[in-house]
């Protein structure tokens, strides 16, 4: 027995409602050699904006479901996402 493939769409609808819908990417994804205290600000900034997001839990859980390595997430780094996955 096939399980019906989900519309491509609703995996991405959620993101409509997104509030870095339409924001540069780069407040999201570190640039290259970005570290120490410039990275920290930027991963702040982008946790500030998550935070007032109506879809903060999906986009987390879309992280988590696909293993997204790179960037902010539902207002969760790099290093949390990595924190908090079974190893």
């Amino acid at each position: 027995m096939t399980t019906p493939l989900k519309p491509l769409l609703r995996t991405w609808e959620w993101q409509a409602e997104a509030a870095c819908r339409g924001m540069d990417s780069s407040v999201f994804f570190s640039p290259p050699g970005e570290r120490g205290s410039a990275r920290r600000r930027r991963e702040r900034r982008a946790q500030e904006i998550c935070g007032h997001c109506p879809v903060r839990a999906a986009c987390a859980g879309f992280a988590a479901a696909s293993a997204q390595r790179y960037g902010v997430w539902g207002g969760r780094t790099e290093a949390e996402r990595r924190a908090a996955s079974p190893r």
